[in-house]
């Protein structure tokens, strides 16, 4: 399969909502994806970088992307309740880990150096990566096509704090140089994650059981589904990271506005909240194109359209 289109680079903490993202962007024909570079976040530094690997051995996609290890951080947050020890529901997968990986910041900036006004980076976790690159390259927020980011929230209550979404919590300050880099951002806050919720039959229903991708996926979402009724007390589950993908692969599915957006990064209370200044009588530039709006039933279908084209 001939694979021209938008070229990405995914940066993932890869749970079960993450590695159904990946999985989409590997196989859908209209991306490339360049890169793919591990962050701590739902796991552990270790983990994600091996999660990463599992990933590309389980889902063997067209073409291989390169790969990132992720920077030795650790995060007072667990996100393993919901995603499992691993990340991946609790299941095992063997895998072979490639030795010798670029950090995935250093990973990131040569991609984005080598493909200049080309990449869209859609960061599908805390934004560590990101303001590490930026920091050691301070040119390469410019070089940038495009930042896809989830994290925050607009009136959602937080799912990591009273007001702060799991992303932003993790490494509050990263998010902010992030939000402050200059680049071209879409912010996809908490509000927009919760508006699509897959039911246990979507999930375990999915189309084309003999295709890898599906076998992949069938293995894995299981806990999240049960994870999600034990917490949350709902009956299906948000598959968050997706969103990230949509926002390049079916642009029209989502709805924004401009916005001023910072985060606050000391509070007791409020670490890591997305704080949007929304004030007329104080002029200054917007910074995001933040997601208010999400059209369901696109998203379902570009899942459905994906997986079946790996039948």
């Amino acid at each position: 399969m001939s694979r021209m289109g938008h070229k990405i680079v995914l940066v993932a903490d890869p749970g079960i909502d993450g590695a159904f993202a990946v999985a989409l962007a590997l196989h859908d024909p209209n991306l490339e994806v360049v890169g793919l570079a591990a962050t701590p976040g739902n796991v552990s530094a270790d983990q994600a970088t091996n999660n990463i690997h599992v990933l590309i051995e389980q889902l063997d996609p067209p073409r291989w992307p390169r790969l990132g290890a992720a920077p030795a951080v650790e995060f007072d947050v667990d996100g393993t309740s919901l995603h499992g020890a691993n990340g991946l529901g609790g299941v095992d997968f063997p895998t072979s880990t490639l030795h010798n990986l670029p950090s995935s910041e250093k990973l990131l900036a040569e991609i984005v150096k080598h493909y200049p006004g080309e990449v869209t980076v859609i960061c599908l976790g805390p934004c560590t990566v990101l303001a590490r690159a930026f920091e050691m390259y301070p040119d390469l927020p410019a070089m940038v096509k495009r930042l896809v980011v989830l994290g925050g929230s607009y009136h959602e209550p937080g799912n990591a704090g009273p007001v702060s979404e799991f992303h932003f919590f993790c490494d509050a300050s990263a998010a902010r140089k992030v939000l402050r880099c200059g680049a071209t951002i879409t912010l996809i806050p908490l509000d927009a994650m919760r508006k699509v919720l897959f039911s246990p039959t979507d999930l375990l229903g999915l189309p084309a059981d003999s295709s890898k991708v599906c076998r992949f996926l069938r293995q894995i979402v299981p806990h999240g589904i049960k994870a999600t009724s034990n917490i949350y007390g709902i009956e299906g589950f948000h598959l968050k990271d997706v969103l990230g993908v949509a926002a390049v692969a079916v642009p029209d599915a989502l709805r924004t506005r401009s916005m001023r957006a910072d985060v606050e990064t000391r509070g007791e209370l409020t670490r890591g909240m997305a704080v949007f200044d929304q004030r007329p009588w104080e002029p200054g530039m917007t910074n995001v194109d933040l997601v208010y709006e999400v059209n369901g039933q696109s998203i379902r279908k570009y899942i459905a359209d994906i997986l079946r084209l790996n039948d």
